[in-house]
């Protein structure tokens, strides 16, 4: 049996429809938002401020802390248990060692950027939505970066290769299985900063599900760039000083 049609009538390399923005959350100093189909990631950052406890600090650079969770009503299936679980603290975990390539701290030492990741709604593909929400309230903030980081879940549904899985799709349970491959990347430089992967591919397998994703990412480092103009654009030069108009 093959995987001829996907369960929402979506092409094979088609990711759902997805909107970014940057400045949604007016108190933070950066912010950011993502939605891709039916899961939705909003992403503040706070700092660089001093961090405390003093002995946590690095006197080379500042740190980088990420906070990601789930609200207990936003997914499809169970009501999610408020609080840290085993499963937020690694997605956190990992969400840091995504963002950390793309970022420069060494202007801020002893200092921490903390980012916090709220997830109201989901269907599949939330820590890929939590980055790249948080890259977009990364740059939003005004931190030095190389680039944004933008993140996509790929894999294999059956006999097929396929971008952006839902939660029927992590669920398959035909021929072949399921493999899903969470994978960040600086787009442009074609840097990956996750892969994960969650069952099993041929080596084939994981070359054409990397080719597809990046043309994704592309697709999405776009969305992320439009975005924070978009917002910029908003700015009112009314508000502005002559010295900050000349500059």
């Amino acid at each position: 049996m093959v995987y001829e049609k996907r369960f929402d009538g979506r092409g094979f390399d088609e990711p759902r429809v997805m909107i970014a923005r940057a400045g949604v959350i007016p108190r933070a100093d950066g912010s950011g938002y993502f939605k891709i189909g039916n899961t939705e990631a909003y992403a503040a950052v706070y700092g660089p401020r001093s961090l405390y406890p003093q002995f946590m600090r690095d006197p080379t650079k500042g740190v980088l802390r990420c906070r990601y969770n789930m609200m207990p009503f936003a997914g499809a299936g169970e009501r999610v248990r408020p609080g840290t679980s085993r499963r937020s603290k690694e997605i956190s975990f990992v969400t840091e060692n995504a963002l950390l390539p793309a970022l420069d701290l060494s202007a801020f030492p002893n200092a921490v950027v903390d980012v916090f990741i709220e997830l109201p709604q989901t269907d599949a593909g939330t820590r890929a939505a939590g980055i790249t929400a948080a890259a977009i309230a990364l740059a939003d903030a005004g931190l030095p970066m190389r680039g944004l980081v933008s993140a996509i879940a790929v894999g294999r549904v059956g006999d097929k290769i396929v971008v952006d899985l839902t939660k029927e799709e992590e669920d398959y349970d035909g021929e072949g299985g399921v493999a899903d491959i969470p994978i960040a990347m600086l787009p442009d430089e074609g840097v990956v900063t996750l892969l994960q992967m969650d069952g099993f591919l041929k080596p084939e397998e994981l070359e054409e599900a990397l080719e597809k994703a990046r043309k994704v990412l592309l697709q999405i480092e776009a969305l992320q760039k439009e975005a924070l103009k978009e917002k910029y654009a908003r700015v009112d030069l009314s508000q502005l000083s002559i010295d900050e108009l000349e500059g």
